[in-house]
């Protein structure tokens, strides 16, 4: 039997990790950071997204957070050709 690390951001938890391995656990440090670097940004958005739009409730603008972190890339390109929002994804 062999053993392998696998590592998860701090910032998901080792619970939640466990929960969703597919998604939160990682076999290299690197893609662990990565994600953490994802949450972090997810964080601040949130908080810009609740200061910025009045109403706004934690949970959706978490999701929506989410959603532009994860897509980040996409959010850059996106500043010099918007059309890229909303084409078909490969």
């Amino acid at each position: 039997m062999a053993v392998q690390a696998v590592y998860f951001s701090d910032r998901d938890g080792l619970d939640m990790a466990l929960k969703n391995p597919e998604t939160m656990l990682f076999t290299s440090k690197a893609e662990a950071d990565a994600r953490d670097k994802v949450l972090e940004l997810a964080e601040e958005i949130q908080v810009f997204l609740g200061r910025k739009v009045e109403g706004l409730g934690d949970d959706l603008a978490e999701r929506c957070a989410m959603a532009i972190a994860e897509e980040k890339d996409l959010f850059q390109k996106a500043l010099k050709k918007p059309e890229l929002l909303n084409a078909e994804q490969e």
